[in-house]
């Protein structure tokens, strides 16, 4: 039992692999539709709270293109993003 609780865990170090892999760039669901490939019972919630952690961290920036499509780039050394009323 415990087992299918440490294999569904997706570490930070996977996701960010990932992107990397794709030129630092890529779409919120296609690294779903990746992931679910070896973690079939990660849910998009999971996801969701990943990126907004690894967000918070700086290490990666996520943007929405449409109202249900974002994207996801990794923050390259020396590069800043201003939050929402920075300017």
């Amino acid at each position: 039992m415990c087992a299918s609780f440490w294999e569904s865990s997706v570490s930070k170090n996977t996701l960010l692999s990932i992107i990397a892999k794709h030129q630092g760039v890529i779409l919120d669901d296609e690294l779903y539709t990746i992931l679910k490939k070896d973690y079939p019972d990660l849910s998009y919630k999971e996801l969701n709270r990943m990126l907004m952690e690894l967000e918070i961290q700086g290490l990666i920036y996520v943007s929405q293109i449409t109202k249900s499509k974002r994207r996801v780039e990794l923050v390259k050394e020396g590069q800043e993003f201003l939050g929402v009323g920075e300017d």
